[in-house]
């Protein structure tokens, strides 16, 4: 069942039901304009990673301002973009079963659709159903840099599967996907920095074994929010799939910030409500477990000084007040989400606020896409 729409263009802050999904529209369109000016007069693509937000008219926004195209990690929230009308859409994971692969084929009829692959069978799979369809496929090798999750061995076993590609009716070799998500939240400038820079050197051997034995590797794609300025550094990448600079979250608050960062800021809260004064020092709120993601720890209280968020169970946070800190019976407060990704997906509608007021509600169009 979809969610009730919980605000209207023109209402306050105040009138606002909660939990609610809130974007603080001047700092998120700044943000799209920080990672333009990042990005200007550089030899590299942005491919925003749409499992942040789910939404087509934010990956519309994201290409009006340069983006390619987005990413994405499952076929739904494929679906969902080109039902919206985004035209590039590389599915930056491994698609497996025939079921998802005959969708992700009726999609390539209608958008410019890319896919990874790490595994000989999976290829075959693949090229089999493309080629019935007549539609092509792009396809990326991917290969591990560091994350230690999907991806073939770098090297000689990459060439051998990118040949399997190049000869699959089908299927066009577009190059490498070469992502180091685990390096996104390395706290310490310098050893993301070494970690950014290993993945780096990985994928452009690879890339260059690949084109010494005649195999033309025009993409490299990879990269992500946190690790922004190493990429950039390093030279390698041709496409960067950062996606939380959008939004960012608490977690990414921890990080250190080295220096020349765009310095994108927060614009992804959730809206919630005290609606319990049990006792001095604490308050409760109307968002728990099923209100935010608490895989990256929970969310910070937004500006409210003295005030934390310290304990949810499933329709409750309980937050803990010190000094002269004081809340309200039910006063609306904002919460900075752990992580931002997870978050979304609980939500059907963003609410977008500016000086205090709604001036935009759109739908997170791929919420729930989880096949």
């Amino acid at each position: 069942m979809v969610q009730a729409c919980p605000a209207g263009v023109g209402q306050s802050l105040d009138e606002v039901e909660t939990p609610a999904l809130l974007v603080d529209l001047d700092a998120y369109e700044r943000n799209l304009g920080l990672m333009a000016a990042a990005l200007a007069g550089r030899d590299v693509r942005l491919r925003p990673h749409a499992k942040t937000h789910k939404s087509p008219i934010i990956a519309l926004e994201q290409m009006a301002r340069g983006a390619v195209g987005v990413c994405c990690q499952k076929v739904g929230e494929a679906e969902a973009l080109v039902a919206g009308g985004v035209p590039d859409v590389l599915v930056s994971n491994q698609v497996v079963g025939a079921g998802k692969i005959a969708s992700l084929v009726d999609l390539a009829a209608q958008a410019r659709l890319a896919v990874c692959v790490d595994d000989a069978r999976n290829v075959a799979e693949l090229s089999a159903a493309a080629a019935a369809a007549g539609v092509t496929l792009g396809v990326l090798v991917e290969i591990e840099v560091g994350m230690g999750r999907c991806g073939v061995a770098p090297g000689a076993p990459a060439l051998v599967l990118a040949r399997q590609v190049a000869e699959s009716p089908g299927l066009e070799l577009q190059g490498l996907q070469a992502y180091h998500g685990s390096a996104q939240h390395i706290r310490t400038v310098e050893e993301r920095r070494a970690a950014v820079g290993r993945a780096a050197e990985i994928a452009a051997e690879t890339a260059a074994l690949f084109e010494s034995n005649g195999l033309a590797c025009p993409t490299i794609s990879g990269g992500g929010t946190g690790s922004l300025p190493f990429d950039l550094e390093a030279g390698v990448l041709t496409e960067l799939q950062a996606g939380s600079y959008v939004f960012l979250d608490a977690d990414y608050a921890r990080n250190e910030t080295p220096e020349g960062s765009p310095g994108f800021a927060h614009s992804l809260f959730l809206l919630a409500t005290v609606m319990s004064l049990p006792q001095p020092g604490r308050a409760v709120t109307d968002a728990g477990l099923k209100a935010l993601a608490f895989d990256s720890g929970p969310p910070e209280v937004w500006q409210r000084p003295g005030v934390s968020y310290v304990g949810p169970s499933d329709e409750h946070g309980t937050l803990e007040l010190s000094g002269e800190a004081s809340l309200g019976y039910g006063e609306k407060i904002l919460l900075m989400p752990g992580h931002c990704d997870p978050t979304v997906n609980l939500y059907d509608w963003y609410v977008g606020i500016r000086s205090g007021r709604v001036e935009r509600v759109w739908p997170v169009a791929a919420r729930g896409a989880v096949s």
